[in-house]
């Protein structure tokens, strides 16, 4: 540990906290399992409401979308109403719009409950994440509570595919979406009792202008990266990836007028607050592309079911959560960044492990480098997470966990933007089409392996296997060349970490101090006026 973290060390956190944790992790499992569960139930809605193949799409993208757009409206607004209420009403909300959207009778119907359950549930993730930097003020503390933050998270997208694939085989889809009735309803009962609330008191009122601005900015970039990657290069997505960015500068510009902004732009002078978010899309948007590649090489070129391909991918996510479980612990003996870099590296291992799998026999291959990647992402996704929380003053909190989950999210959109197309393209510069294939067959396998998988079922026996082995190939190859570039962009993280993040340990104390922001931090329940703590390093 830092001399500085060791001054910042506050009060050690009791029994009521850890109880407390437990409550915040209950909507964390299941933001992450509600996004991972729907690829399971789209066909069984698919078959009963019978949506066109754009409200599909909606269906499937509405929920992040507003997720993402809403996140920094709603870990500000936590800031000034209480992370308690604001989580309490979010967990009734999305309570409510889960039961909405389970009993859709229409494609309408549906995207719109899917809608307000991602602006309720935009609520949570900012609310949880900042509470647990409220309530553990001890470093060594708050290390492992965010390791448990983490590995909730981390877990919920592993068993999304196996727990939706149960419910499944003995529920009608809508029962997909009631899995979380009840854990809003645990939450709703023990948040009172278990939750202190936290809010700046000189917050200020909230510009609805920078709300509009912010959504704008975030949804253009978000839609238009996922648009460009599911469907290749148009006007409209292309001009929404532009449209992001400049309404984003006008968002800065209005922030650094406002005596309240929705964002205090000051935080992005601590040192390892703003290199964490850095490390954290880069990061993302190499395990984004990844993970894409990965589970269609599961699904189409190995031929498991959706439900086979969630429960490979478990031992990753275990992986992942013993390395998050680990890092606090290293992080007291390491600098964070020598032990943030050193997983980084250690992913970079993995990525270089998939560009060598082949369509035959690559089981192996795979399997053990997606588990060490996985153990990067649950190293920095613990510790990461933790030096945003950290490195701010407590009123902040939730404007940083906000920004901690965007940079994620935009990392994923870029990942799966950037490296679908790379993947794709060497997929169709790879495809070459066995001797005697119609034209038109050739022309649709070529396209992507999920067209070659629909045409081959259309062809004789041996016919359409031949088309299958050339699709396998090509579509390793493109795995191949994702594992390349994201072994790039994984240890350009490394370097970031090794580098910036040890030379600005010190920064968070003296940066975390804005002049501005001297009010002190209330929490109501307890009758304690909380002061701002001088960060974990």
């Amino acid at each position: 540990m830092s001399p500085n973290a060791a001054e910042a060390a506050g009060p050690k956190a009791g029994p009521r906290e850890w109880l407390g944790l437990a409550v915040l992790a209950l909507p964390t499992l299941l933001i992450s399992l509600d996004q991972s569960v729907l690829y399971l139930a789209l066909p069984h809605l698919a078959e009963d409401l019978g949506p066109t193949g754009t409200q599909t799409l909606w269906i499937m993208d509405i929920y992040g979308f507003l997720i993402a757009g809403f996140l920094i409206t709603m870990g500000t607004l936590g800031d000034r109403i209480g992370r308690r209420k604001l989580l309490m009403i979010g967990a009734a909300a999305v309570g409510a719009t889960s039961v909405a959207a389970a009993c859709s009778t229409s494609a309408q119907t549906l995207i719109l409950s899917r809608a307000l359950l991602g602006i309720a549930a935009a609520t949570l993730m900012p609310s949880t994440l900042a509470l647990i930097g409220n309530m553990f003020r001890d470093p060594n503390q708050r290390g492992r509570a965010i390791a448990v933050w983490a590995s909730c998270f981390m877990g919920g997208t592993a068993l999304g595919p196996v727990v939706g694939g149960i419910f499944l085989e003995h529920f009608w889809w809508g029962s997909v979406f009631l899995l979380g009735v009840p854990v809003m309803a645990v939450l709703l009962i023990a948040a009172p009792r278990l939750l202190p609330e936290y809010k700046d008191p000189d917050a200020g009122r909230i510009d609805l202008f920078s709300v509009l601005l912010s959504l704008v900015s975030v949804l253009s970039v978000i839609y238009g990266l996922k648009e460009l990657a599911r469907g290749g290069f148009d006007l409209l997505p292309l001009v929404a990836v532009f449209v992001g960015p400049a309404v984003g500068t006008v968002f800065v510009k209005r922030q650094g007028r406002l005596e309240h902004p929705l964002l205090d732009l000051k935080l992005f002078r601590v040192g390892a607050f703003t290199a964490a978010l850095l490390i954290l899309m880069v990061s993302m948007l190499g395990t984004g592309g990844g993970y894409l590649f990965i589970t269609g090489f599961l699904q189409m070129v190995e031929g498991y079911s959706p439900m086979e391909a969630g429960l490979l991918m478990v031992p990753a996510a275990v992986a992942s959560i013993l390395a998050a479980q680990v890092a606090p612990v290293l992080a007291r003996r390491l600098s964070t960044g020598t032990v943030v870099g050193s997983a980084l590296i250690v992913g970079t291992v993995g990525y270089l492990l998939l560009a060598l799998v082949d369509p035959v026999g690559g089981m192996p291959l795979l399997m053990t480098g997606f588990v060490i990647i996985f153990v990067g992402v649950g190293t920095f996704g613990s510790l990461g997470t933790g030096l945003v929380v950290g490195s701010v003053p407590p009123e902040r909190g939730g404007a940083a966990a906000a920004l901690s989950s965007i940079s994620g999210d935009l990392g994923n959109a870029l990942g799966v933007a950037t490296l679908g197309s790379l993947g794709a393209g060497v997929y169709r510069s790879s495809f070459d089409a066995p001797a005697g294939t119609a034209d038109s067959a050739a022309r649709s396998a070529g396209a992507g392996m999920e067209s070659a998988v629909a045409v081959a079922r259309d062809l004789p026996a041996q016919a359409g296997e031949a088309l299958l082995t050339a699709a396998r190939s090509a579509y390793s190859s493109g795995l191949n060349s994702i594992g390349i570039a994201c072994a790039l962009i994984t240890a350009t993280s490394a370097v970031i970490a090794l580098t910036v993040l040890r030379e600005r340990a010190g920064d968070a104390p003296s940066g975390a101090r804005a002049p501005e922001a001297d009010g002190p931090q209330q929490a109501e329940d307890t009758g304690v006026e909380l002061t701002r703590p001088a960060g974990p390093r």
